[in-house]
């Protein structure tokens, strides 16, 4: 069952759980955008920082701001809206955001804690508690996948864990609906496997029962086609430190509350469970993407190789290239590594290697702050270390494509904005030997110590700094030499050959044959092997270069080439009835809204252009009875338009900008996407949150929250400059 929409009271407000005072909360930045929320227990110290408006908006708190005149126009509302958003930046120029979705991330840190022995700050626990209390499922008490799935087993046994680990007792009624319903899907057996390896960490699990991860195929040479440098960042940033916990068959010393826990999350007496038959037990209700007979024919194999045929010194050797990747990975993001994921396994490999208090492992404990993010609901974990970044370049664009950067009560933002993107630019590569492309003069999604450039990051943040730089009353910070490395990194990352010739994909270019997604061993995630081609990605790089092509003639013909080919990539990506898939967004909206307006850059529109028809018509039969769009996120599961159970802001805002720079002729069918718009905004000028918006592997949901912010005030601006800002109610 899906999840239902949360609800107010919340459910922690209702019973008898602790809070913090939310007006003790505060959130610390710096000019390069860590994000880091302190709860302040000294009075002075209180009234010497009083809560900036975003800290009171995202607590739930009255933020002060004030009622705006009521807007009787789409240009009207766009400044409303403009002018609520502006209050929410921050004073190092960036937009911060609650990145929350993904329901297997608390586990990690959780762990992480426990297994080093690192205390967990009480407030921590308090609000993680009341977070996974309001979270959970309404109906049956469980967590799932992400915050609006069904109930799982992984999402279940893993938060179970967690509010358990935090302190909330097994009576408490959260905790016994949760373990009902875990029991109700026969305990914590059925996990996946990245369950499974978190409940072998704390003792919760035997290794024995864990399907093998050998840090063995590090040791193998690179060139080799399944070398795991050839897969996709995350999948190989996650899968080297669990190698190692793997081999080694790391674990939590036993006490009393783990005792108690291995009572509590299964269905059987704890010893008699024999876990090794277990390997391959998933639930039917987690299952994504089940195994293939390959990937059963190698865990076997390589179960037969652990146990038997391994010398001693190839696990040697493999331990001793995975720890070394380990301190690169460290070193390339400052500690903070790609995700969250692979941040906590990474602290516990540094405090195996290196013990409790080497420097290496003491900027990981300082680390795991910048992944806690408080919100109205409690604490909860982020799926990056933000998104400050990618936010901050597309506010910006908004200011510029609606001619707000023009008008003075916006200047002070703009200019705070692109100081912070000039802070964020790359100014160096990765360490040698560590797998990674060349970074220099890039853009990342969320800091610049998270180390990690993204095609579509880069392709957005050139294009917001060449609009703000245009804008007569700003200082040129990031020079032409400057960009000039970005645009050889883009240039660099456009697949050629055998993989989507002219697409461009995340992280990296494609390295590794989609044949290696045989062997995906993950079960809820699908696509996560190697680096596929996205649609996004690649127009969000054409939409960058398009711009530079216009900027100057740095590399123009392989510029101009580069952009030919993304097209021609673009359009073969349509399918028969005219949409886009989006692996990043909900899902066909937010792919025809990129697609259309990287083709409208090279002069086709719906006049002129088949695609670009066929994409409108796509939209224009899914438009609702008021005038809105909704998508659910089943389209991202199914690959096919899901509509949502009503429609959306963002949905909606999405597909009126999409066809907007479409020219598409029916202007009635655009208007009533405004009218939606303008009716949902707020009289303080915001809108309220809905739907969840993004996603990642098909399979998980996740929160871009400021999208209700800027793509609606980028509709509305456009259309009363693209049409008439006449009142339409």
């Amino acid at each position: 069952m899906s999840r239902p929409a949360l609800t107010r009271p919340l459910r922690s407000d209702r019973g008898d759980l602790a809070r913090t005072d939310p007006e003790r909360w505060r959130l610390n930045t710096d000019e390069v955008g860590r994000l880091n929320w302190i709860y302040v227990r000294d009075d002075d110290d209180l009234r010497r920082r009083p809560q900036t408006p975003y800290e009171k908006y995202v607590l739930g708190l009255e933020t002060g701001l004030p009622e705006l005149p009521k807007a009787e126009t789409p240009y009207d509302a766009s400044l409303n809206g403009l002018r609520f958003f502006k209050e929410l930046q921050l004073d190092k120029g960036l937009w911060a955001c609650r990145y929350g979705g993904p329901m297997f991330l608390l586990i990690g840190i959780v762990g992480a804690h426990y297994v080093t022995k690192t205390p967990i700050p009480e407030e921590w626990k308090i609000e993680v508690i009341r977070y996974l209390t309001n979270t959970a499922h309404p109906l049956d008490g469980g967590w799932g996948l992400h915050s609006e799935d069904k109930s799982t087993v992984f999402g279940t046994a893993c938060n179970y864990v967690v509010i358990r680990l935090m302190g909330m007792p097994p009576e408490h009624p959260v905790a016994v609906a949760a373990r009902e319903t875990l029991h109700k899907f026969g305990g914590a057996v059925g996990c996946p496997q990245w369950g499974k390896v978190f409940l072998s960490l704390l003792n919760l699990y035997e290794w024995d029962g864990v399907n093998p991860i050998p840090p063995d195929i590090w040791a193998l040479p690179d060139w080799l086609p399944f070398h795991p440098s050839k897969w996709w960042i995350h999948c190989r940033q996650v899968y080297l430190p669990m190698g190692y916990l793997y081999s080694e068959k790391v674990n939590a010393p036993l006490d009393p509350l783990l005792e108690s826990l291995r009572s509590e999350i299964y269905t059987s007496p704890y010893d008699a469970i024999d876990f090794a038959k277990h390997r391959n037990d998933i639930s039917e209700i987690d299952i994504y993407y089940p195994h293939t007979t390959i990937l059963n024919y190698v865990n076997s194999a390589m179960v037969l190789w652990e146990k038997y045929i391994r010398p001693d010194w190839v696990k040697q050797k493999a331990r001793d290239i995975v720890v070394d990747l380990i301190r690169k990975e460290n070193q390339n993001t400052d500690f903070l590594c790609v995700g969250p994921i692979n941040n906590a396994l990474n602290a516990i490999v540094i405090y195996c290697e290196e013990g409790p208090n080497s420097k290496n492992f003491l900027r990981h404990k300082e680390r795991f702050a910048d992944f806690m993010y408080m919100s109205e609901e409690g604490m909860l974990m982020t799926g990056t270390n933000g998104v400050q970044c990618w936010d901050t370049s597309f506010a910006l664009q908004t200011i510029c494509t609606i001619g707000a950067g023009d008008l003075p009560e916006f200047r002070e933002t703009v200019k705070k904005g692109l100081k912070f993107l000039d802070n964020s630019q790359f100014t160096e590569n990765c360490t040698p030997g560590s797998y990674r492309d060349d970074r220099l003069g890039c853009w990342p999604f969320s800091t610049k110590d998270q180390g990690y450039t993204v095609s579509d990051c880069t392709a957005e943040a050139l294009k917001a700094v060449l609009m703000v730089q245009k804008l007569p009353y700003i200082e040129t910070l990031v020079s032409d030499e400057r960009i000039y490395p970005a645009i050889d990194v883009l240039l660099s990352l456009q697949n050629r050959g055998n993989f989507s010739p002219g697409s461009f994909a995340s992280y990296e270019k494609i390295r590794g044959t989609p044949l290696l997604e045989l062997v995906n061993p993950a079960e809820v995630f699908g696509n996560i092997m190697v680096e596929y081609p996205y649609v996004e990605c690649s127009d969000s790089v054409v939409i960058g270069l398009s711009y530079f092509r216009d900027h100057s003639s740095y590399r123009r013909n392989e510029v101009v080439r580069a952009i030919e080919d993304a097209i021609s990539y673009i359009k073969s990506e349509q399918d028969s009835n005219g949409g886009w898939y989006g692996s990043w967004g909900i899902c066909f909206s937010y792919a025809a809204m990129f697609a259309i307006e990287a083709l409208s850059y090279q002069g086709e529109v719906y006049a002129n252009s088949e695609v670009v028809r066929k994409g409108c018509h796509f939209l224009v039969k899914r438009q609702e009875a008021d005038g809105g769009w909704g998508e659910s996120y089943r389209s991202c599961e199914t690959l096919t338009y899901v509509p949502h159970e009503q429609t959306q802001v963002v949905n909606t805002a999405w597909a009126c900008l999409a066809l907007m720079l479409a020219e598409y002729p029916d202007i009635e069918v655009i208007k009533r996407g405004i009218r939606l718009i303008m009716s949902r905004q707020q009289p303080n000028g915001e809108w309220k949150q809905e739907g969840i918006e993004g996603v990642f592997n098909r399979s998980c949901m996740i929160e871009y929250p400021n999208y209700k912010f800027y793509f609606p005030i980028k509709a509305l601006g456009l259309f009363a400059k693209r049409y008439s800002n006449e009142t339409l109610f």
